[in-house]
């Protein structure tokens, strides 16, 4: 499978690899061994009883957090927590990190007692007997914590689990319809970086399921994912962007939007000395990247965090160089809360930026932030989280400050879709009290003609895949799921869109079947061989 964050290049930023390698990579490859069958299959969360709490990675504290995570399961008797995997219905796996941000005075008056400030992530999925995801989860610390930074997290992520469970998790999850069992496909895409790291997971993962398809996808950036799609170059697209009526005319064709799952834009920051997380209000972001607010210690911004000692040094601002579905995200929360951003810049993937210095993809952004002081910009939230850098608070239209993570963006998705019956729009500035404001869908475009059946019936196959099982990793690698009504809402236009001709492909492989023919497994006509 060709996978490319930044096309010519095989590495994300050189010290900040670790969560792509080995720690991560125990929540996104789980090769355990296959269990005894005399033990229970665990098909769904109710349907577990004994859970073994496996490693959570290499970092720095792991081994802390999966103490604490064990020590809560237990007090609670939800699960039996056995000591090895053979005798479990299912198995927590993941990576748990934890890093010094700064050092903070006890007392305004004191010059020598001092509090550590930490910041981290805990990113647990929950493993059933066949492999498959039951469950998952990411939390980062709380804004206030009086058991530590370790037991913070892993009592988010047991109280989550304990409430899902208790709620009947997944019980009311959309369900697709029957497998349909098609030839061996191709299929080629491109497009966001900013679910790149989820479709990573996905499409591997999907691969191993479906032997028969091979996806390949190069993350480079919305913009050009759009112009392929519409020059034909590839089969299908990923977006954060909607295409309007007037654009997909404009393309001379139409797609399919089919919301896959939530993430977030987070303003990231990198301020030496700096002992409190900082309060971003939609005054403070839209004059910082209108050029208006230049100071750290600029009266709006010592506003919205009362208290805090800002340094009086110029601000960095960075963007995006690249036509990107996250810019189009950022820049449209902006054009909602300010009148002025609106007449002067406006929405878009590709913008006239009035300050600042660029960088391409989400990944470039992080790093360039994480090596100049004094600099802002925006990522979507993995990023924020890979490359160790503190994110903001943002006020919301109910007036709270909100940090992003998976309930406040879920929130977010919700409270708006209850005044919004069309899945192809923004959802940023939402009016819920929890709701984070910078939130958004990300799209897949699926051409809505092709005359590929083989490649239509692979597709049709993938897309009920993602909004079903696939929504169970999401939120592992920091992604929302997207609420049930609607999974269902995009399950039934995926139906709608390619089943009649998927239908097509089944009674094709049927021929072939009653022929005694091979079915084909390599590329289909037209499209190369993944490199």
């Amino acid at each position: 499978m060709e996978w490319r964050l930044r096309p010519g290049s095989d590495t994300l930023s050189s010290n900040r690899k670790r969560i792509f390698a080995t720690p991560f990579c125990a929540i996104v490859w789980l090769m355990a061994a296959a269990a005894p069958a005399s033990a229970q299959t665990a098909e769904s969360l109710p349907h577990v009883k004994k859970v073994f709490v496996d490693s959570l990675g290499q970092g720095r504290r792991a081994d802390e957090v999966r103490s604490q995570v064990v020590r809560r399961l237990q007090k609670n008797h939800v699960f039996e927590v056995v000591p090895n995997r053979a005798n479990a219905d299912a198995a927590i796996r993941g990576t748990a990190q934890i890093w010094t941000v700064s050092q903070a005075s006890l007392s305004p008056h004191s010059h020598g007692a001092t509090e550590t400030i930490y910041e981290g992530f805990l990113s647990v999925e929950m493993i059933g007997r066949n492999q498959q995801t039951l469950w998952s989860y990411l939390a980062t610390p709380s804004r206030f914590s009086w058991s530590g930074v370790a037991g913070d997290l892993a009592g988010q992520v047991v109280s989550k689990l304990l409430l899902d469970v208790q709620g009947g998790a997944h019980s009311n999850e959309p369900s697709a319809s029957p497998a349909t069992a098609g030839a061996g496909a191709t299929l080629k895409a491109a497009g966001a970086t900013f679910p790149a790291p989820l479709y990573k997971k996905w499409f591997q993962s999907f691969e191993q399921e479906h032997s028969e398809v091979h996806i390949s996808y190069e993350a480079v950036g919305s913009g050009e994912g759009i112009r392929r799609l519409g020059d034909g170059q590839i089969d299908f697209g990923a977006s954060e962007m909607p295409l309007s009526d007037q654009a997909m005319s404009d393309l001379h064709r139409k797609f399919v939007h089919v919301p896959i799952v939530l993430g977030a834009v987070v303003p990231i920051f990198n301020v030496p000395g700096l002992q409190h997380k900082v309060n971003f209000t939609s005054e403070v972001l839209a004059g910082i990247y209108l050029g208006k607010i230049r100071k750290w210690s600029d009266a709006e911004v010592r506003k919205a965090n009362p208290g805090m000692r800002l340094p009086d040094a110029d601000i960095v601002v960075v963007h995006r160089s690249d036509g990107s579905g996250t810019s189009f995200v950022w820049s449209d929360y902006l054009s909602k809360v300010s009148t002025e951003w609106k007449a002067a810049v406006g929405a878009g993937a590709t913008l006239q930026w009035p300050v600042g210095i660029g960088a391409e993809y989400n990944d470039g952004v992080a790093s360039t932030v994480q090596q100049t002081p004094n600099s802002i910009g925006y990522v979507e939230l993995i990023y924020a989280i890979q490359h160790e850098l503190e994110f903001g608070a943002v006020k919301n239209a109910a007036g709270q400050f909100v940090r992003a993570d998976i309930a406040s963006v879920t929130e977010a998705a919700r409270s708006a879709s209850e005044r919004e019956r069309d899945l192809r729009v923004s959802i940023t500035d939402p009016p819920g009290k929890t709701a984070y404001p910078i939130a958004t869908y990300t799209w897949l475009l699926v051409p809505e003609q092709s005359d590929d059946k083989y490649k239509r019936g692979a597709l049709l196959e993938l897309l009920r895949w993602v909004l079903t099982s696939g929504q169970k990793s999401c939120s592992a690698l920091g992604y929302s799921p997207l609420p049930t009504e609607v999974a269902e809402r995009g399950l039934d236009t995926v139906n709608r869109a390619l089943a009649r001709t998927a239908s097509q492909v089944q009674a094709e492989r049927d021929n072939w079947i009653s022929r005694g023919s091979t079915l084909p497994t390599g590329p289909a006509p037209g499209i190369p061989n993944s490199k």
